[in-house]
């Protein structure tokens, strides 16, 4: 095994980014490895510890839509900083909805007519964007409407699934703006796709959660703020206050639930609130041991396995604590041999770095 990376006591800005976007891939390749298997099957594959490393897999893995999507995330909004460099004002969630339907062609969906053509940028000509990785059927619906979606004309009205959670990290990785524009960018971006208040919130809350993390608060200050955030809405989704406050509090009781209690307790992923409590349930209660505070790069191991060994959405799960982790930590901290075995690190670092190149030059 490669030796560990040595982090920086504090992370650049560029190293959060690069960290988000690199982190929350490799825990979406580690948990798409098992995305449809429950957690006994999992045991049979790899043994009680269940999948904890890219050795374990014959081949390594790709990632999966959530990458995909994450990725054209950034491009959007990479997009809509072009035009504001330039001094041209730009609708971001036009540009961000123009994104989508990009990467929804690389799904091999043909659009209606009624849809706008999107001119290609980068990120259209990367071959490996251009698989089908089991993409979430509201993402799919709603942006082959041709429509774009809004708070108030909403496609899939009833559509909570984690589609619109696990592509929010970039929002909170846009420097110099507000909190409340990172969240009003976030949930205008869902409602493109799904329409239920728990799926906009949950990206909202997600998407300032990273927004802290890159300020650089705590993963548990980042949660307990975003918690905060949700609470005040005047029209504040249950459910999604009722999973964050679980995982708060049960990622402190000092004992790792196992596979059944996390499910039993937060759920399997599958929708937008239940993803995000699990992948900070990780995160949160593997980030200390008896004597201090662990290594990064072990708390960064720990956390993906806790976030994708169970019977759920492990990918999205996964890519979540993976997001989380590498805004805290920065790059330097992601495990040198998973790194080695990522799919495409050098089109992940590519979006990362125009995002860079608009936001701090």
């Amino acid at each position: 095994m490669s030796a560990e990376p040595s982090p920086s006591a504090v992370p650049s800005f560029e190293s959060r980014v690069r960290g988000c976007l690199l982190g929350g891939a490799l825990g979406d390749s580690l948990g798409y490895a098992v995305e449809f298997d429950d957690v006994a099957t999992i045991r049979s594959r790899f043994g009680a510890a269940g999948l904890t490393s890219f050795g374990q897999l014959d081949g390594g893995s790709h990632f999966s839509d959530d990458t995909q999507m994450t990725l054209y995330t950034v491009d959007g909004i990479v997009e809509a900083l072009e035009w504001a460099n330039d001094g041209v004002a730009a609708d971001e969630t036009a540009c961000l909805w123009l994104a989508y339907l990009r990467w929804l062609a690389t799904q091999g969906i043909v659009l209606p007519s009624s849809a706008p053509v999107p001119q290609p940028r980068w990120i259209d000509s990367q071959e490996v964007l251009r698989h089908r990785r089991h993409p979430g059927n509201a993402c799919l619906s709603g942006l082959a409407t041709g429509q774009m979606g809004t708070k108030f004309r909403p496609v899939n009205p009833e559509s909570k699934g984690c589609g619109t959670v696990m592509r929010s990290a970039p929002f909170g990785l846009v420097p110099h703006i507000s909190e409340a524009t990172v969240y009003k960018l976030s949930t205008d971006a869902a409602s493109l796709t799904h329409g239920h208040p728990s799926a906009r919130q949950t990206a909202g809350a997600f998407s300032v959660l990273v927004h802290k993390l890159t300020a650089g608060s705590d993963p548990r200050t980042a949660a307990e703020h975003a918690l905060g955030v949700v609470s005040a809405l005047p029209d504040a989704a249950p459910e999604l206050l009722e999973r964050l406050r679980q995982a708060l509090e049960m990622s402190s009781a000092g004992t790792l639930l196992s596979p059944e209690e996390l499910t039993a307790h937060l759920g399997e992923g599958w929708v937008a609130e239940e993803a995000l409590a699990v992948g900070l349930y990780a995160v949160l209660a593997t980030g200390a041991t008896a004597g201090g505070q662990l290594d990064p790069a072990a708390h960064f191991r720990q956390a993906i396995a806790v976030a994708l060994n169970h019977s759920g959405d492990s990918d999205s799960t996964a890519s979540i604590a993976g997001n989380i982790l590498g805004a805290f930590h920065g790059e330097e901290a992601l495990p040198s041999d998973w790194l080695e075995a990522l799919e495409a690190p050098e089109v992940i670092r590519g979006m990362a770095q125009r995002l860079i190149a608009v936001t701090v030059g």
